[in-house]
C-alpha cells in the first residue's frame, strides 16, 4: 500500500514537471493585471478563460498567474 501511494505521487510529480514550462508567459508589453492576449491582440483582465476575449476573437493566449 505505501510503495502505491509513493509510487503515484511520483507519477503525478512527473506530469507536474513537464506540464509546468507549457503555460505560457506574459510578453514585455502586456499591461499589468493582464490574463489573457486575445487573437486580435489586445489583451483580457478577465478573471476566468470563459468570455475573456468574446468581442476580440477568442483567446489566443491564457496566462496563469
Amino acid at each position: 500500500m505505501m510503495a502505491r501511494r509513493l509510487l503515484f505521487a511520483s507519477a503525478v510529480a512527473g506530469v507536474l514537471a513537464c506540464a509546468a514550462p507549457t503555460f505560457a508567459q506574459k510578453p514585455a508589453r502586456a499591461p499589468k493585471g493582464a490574463t489573457a492576449q486575445c487573437n486580435d491582440g489586445s489583451f483580457s483582465t478577465a478573471k476566468t478563460e470563459r468570455g475573456a476575449c468574446s468581442h476580440h476573437g477568442g483567446v489566443a493566449e491564457w496566462y496563469m498567474e
